[in-house]
């Protein structure tokens, strides 16, 4: 990687990079014959290269410094000012899983300081091997003490909290030091080889699987730290659920939210210095990112980027089993990746692809990708709006049996589906994970009053639910508008459950339900102490003016109180012209009749066996 070209002072054009304005042509010709020069592979730096480098700087009253390959070829040589060097653009050269950049950078210092914070986050951002500082004798410009520092490899484990918080100070680092460069006692070749092996390493170990992605989790608020600890452990839930390995999480409070990096530059060098020696490869942030800041963030660092939006679109992604529900995940990841389609470096975005074909000349490949993007999305959104049609189809056909509907809705992992299992003795998918349920399923069941009714088991809520996201699923959640009561299923053990309910709450205001009757029902009671259990009630419910119920659904003796009053709201709340052709209905109807969600898979249940099971 030969440095480019720049004009120096007199007008010769010079492979020198930087601070070359003002030097005389007889001094840029003496730094660029530092390119001649070669290092033995075994040797840091020599005593001649150091020599050559102090008296030019001494000379030139600015910091000289080379980047040096691991055969000892001099790549680029770079002038700096008297206080720092600023490093030529690495980002276009490639850098290997579990390796350094293959360039050490040897440059001088003109006051004899030790390495600086600046030295040391070029070291880490730019991963080179090592980075070498040359003390410049102020009085003979001859080179004096030498002064090194490698990244320091590490594995989660080794990394306490505190010291992650600080990942950037001189506990990531590695320090060596020697009077002259003839007694600097290291081989470079050795040293590497041993770092690089011990960074694989640590990188394997963690990774169970090949495909999992190593992240650190990243908050940035501007209220209390206690609320940001709270969404901190969702999405930690969220990661999970996601099958992310969590190798480190940070929060920062600020005044407001730098609109370029969202953290501030200082935190995003220490966030990328943590990330090498932790060998983790993505950054997942806790807030929806504009496209500018992930094209900010994304300039700055080879992880690749994700916000929060993005994680929950890719939970949706690998949960959908329906062709509805791939559809629907698909409309919602186009949606959000549409604005953030940028020009990449690769040269291939800024060529013109003309000639025949759908693109009219002169069309970037850029634009290309975009039209396709909004092509697909017009396709996908006719699919969802005759899916739509079909399911408004399949309601009027419900609605003319005469069956009451009962929606079960709730925050994600609330326990909707095991709920529905136990009511219906049904077998649909429930796990202790987030977002288990993306495609609604209907079961008929006899409450205890002699009435039938339809139960809605439905997505799972979350706050700060992608806009795209409830757009796409819009046609899915449209079981939800003709339900004549919804049952709001609350994880009463988990210690955000107030927010929860409040989100699941305003996000069924936004859906426009807040006239649907509905019963407020705290699952998992049974874990928690019955003095707690009270309080929680009188918290929720009395104060709150809700209906209440604490249920356990794994528990079958539980829920009779919930049916009856369910049955008790139906019967309140319909009108006896309602009842009549509903009764008439149900009354032709076989106890052991079904509903089918969709065209696909037709969904069964036992009503009868539910009951008895309720009833034991």
């Amino acid at each position: 990687m030969r440095a480019a070209a720049a004009r120096g002072g007199g007008g010769v054009i010079s492979n020198v990079q930087g601070n070359t304005q003002g030097l005389k042509p007889n001094q840029l010709r003496r730094i660029e014959k530092l390119y001649s020069r070669r290092i033995p592979p075994q040797q840091v730096v020599t005593p001649e290269f150091a020599r050559q480098l102090s008296e030019l700087s001494h000379e030139t009253r600015r910091q000289l410094g080379a980047l040096i390959d691991r055969k000892g070829y001099v790549e680029s040589v770079v002038v700096g000012d008297a206080r720092r060097i600023e490093w030529p653009d690495l980002k276009r050269t490639r850098v290997g899983e579990g390796r350094f950049r293959g360039l050490r950078a040897v440059h001088t210092h003109l006051r004899g300081e030790e390495l600086t914070q600046d030295d040391l986050n070029d070291l880490a951002l730019l991963r080179l091997d090592l980075m070498i500082a040359v003390d410049v004798d102020e009085r003979t410009g001859l080179p004096g003490r030498v002064r090194g520092a490698h990244l320091l490899p590490t594995t989660s484990e080794q990394v306490s909290v505190d010291e992650a918080a600080a990942a950037n100070d001189s506990a990531a680092y590695t320090f060596f030091e020697a009077p002259a460069a003839s007694q600097l006692d290291v081989d470079f070749l050795e040293l590497i080889g041993s770092l690089e092996e011990e960074i694989a390493r640590n990188r394997s170990a963690g990774r169970r699987a090949a495909t999992r992605d190593r992240a650190i989790l990243v908050g940035v608020t501007t209220s209390s730290v206690g609320e940001a600890e709270e969404s901190m452990a969702e999405l930690r839930e969220l990661a999970a659920s996601a099958g992310i390995v969590v190798m480190n999480e940070t929060i920062q409070r600020r005044q407001a939210i730098d609109p370029r990096t969202v953290l501030g530059r200082g935190k995003l060098d220490e966030l990328i210095v943590r990330a090498l020696r932790l060998g983790a490869d993505l950054l997942v942030f806790d807030r929806e990112l504009s496209p500018a800041q992930v094209r900010a963030i994304s300039e700055a660092t080879d992880l690749k980027v994700i916000d929060r939006a993005q994680l929950i679109l890719d939970i949706f992604a690998q949960r959908a089993q329906t062709s509805e529900g791939k559809i629907q995940v698909e409309l919602a990841q186009l949606r959000y990746m549409l604005p953030r389609l940028i020009a990449g470096h690769d040269s291939a975005f800024s060529r013109l692809a003309g000639g025949i074909g759908g693109r009219g000349p002169g069309e970037t490949k850029l634009e290309t990708d975009r039209r396709r993007v909004r092509d697909r999305i017009n396709r996908l959104e006719k699919e969802i709006e005759q899916q739509r049609m079909r399911r408004q189809q399949r309601r009027k056909e419900r609605t003319r049996r005469g069956l009451p509907i009962i929606s079960i809705v709730g925050y994600t992992n609330a326990g909707k589906s095991t709920l529905l299992n136990t009511l219906t003795s049904s077998e649909v998918l429930a796990e202790r994970r987030m977002f288990a349920t993306l495609d609604p399923t209907s079961r008929r069941l006899r409450l205890p009053r002699e009435q039938e009714v339809i139960v809605n088991d439905t997505v799972g809520f979350i706050r700060d639910l992608p806009p795209d996201l409830i757009a796409a699923f819009r046609a899915t959640l449209e079981e939800i508008d003709d339900s004549d009561l919804l049952i709001h299923l609350v994880d009463a053990s988990n210690p955000r459950w107030q927010q929860q309910l409040e989100s699941v709450e305003r996000i069924l205001g936004e859906l426009g339900h807040t006239d649907i009757p509905r019963v407020v029902a705290f699952n998992k009671a049974d874990l928690l102490a019955p003095d707690d259990l009270d309080s929680l009630l009188r918290q929720a419910c009395h104060v709150g003016g809700r209906e209440c119920i604490a249920v356990s659904a794994l528990k079958p003796e539980t829920l009779r109180p919930l049916l009856e009053r369910a049955g008790a709201v139906l019967a309140r709340d319909l009108t006896p012209e309602e009842k009549r052709p509903r009764a008439e209905a149900a009354a032709d109807e076989s106890p052991g009749g079904e509903t089918r969600p969709d065209d696909e898979a037709p969904q069964s249940g036992d009503p009868e066996r539910a009951e008895e099971a309720i009833a034991r």
